[in-house]
């Protein structure tokens, strides 16, 4: 099983020590170039865990192949959404409410940073959510605390 990562999510569970995650639950786990230089560009949260955990999942693009749409994106969502198609990936890693929006016209499978970790908890990988939710909280993550406490709830936490 194949994902693909925008950005965001992944600062979003590198800042939470969630990164190994992505692989427990999909067997690869691919970024765009774009994305890459994006998460590690920079003092980036998170952003020298994601050089070392990115190695060998960066895969190259020409966006001139594929059409979108979705004005309001970054070259990041976009990128992301156009690898997606072109491994025919199972799963696009995207939290912005703007490129979810376009992934779902494309016909894209999204999962976005709290829906992973609500699997990893589900699925016995990581004992307790409240820990990284915690850490989300206090973060200059861009959660609403709505969203923190409704990923809460949907494993009884």
């Amino acid at each position: 099983m194949i994902i693909v990562a925008d950005a965001s999510p992944l600062v979003a569970l590198a800042i939470c020590d969630c990164l190994d995650v992505l692989e427990q639950l999909f067997n690869e786990v691919k970024v765009s170039q774009t994305v890459y230089e994006e998460v590690t560009i920079g003092n980036k949260p998170g952003s020298d865990k994601l050089a070392a955990y990115l190695q060998g999942k960066i895969v190259g693009l020409n966006l001139d192949n594929y059409i979108i749409g979705g004005d309001s994106l970054d070259k990041g969502e976009l990128t992301s959404i156009a690898l997606y198609k072109h491994l025919q990936a199972d799963y696009l890693l995207i939290d912005e409410k703007a490129g979810r929006k376009v992934a779902k016209l494309n016909h894209v499978k999204i999962i976005g940073s709290l829906g992973v970790l609500i699997e990893a908890k589900r699925k016995g990988i990581i004992p307790s959510l409240k820990p990284h939710v915690e850490i989300l909280r206090l973060s200059k993550a861009h959660f609403s605390d709505d969203l923190l406490d409704y990923a809460l709830a949907a494993v009884g936490e």
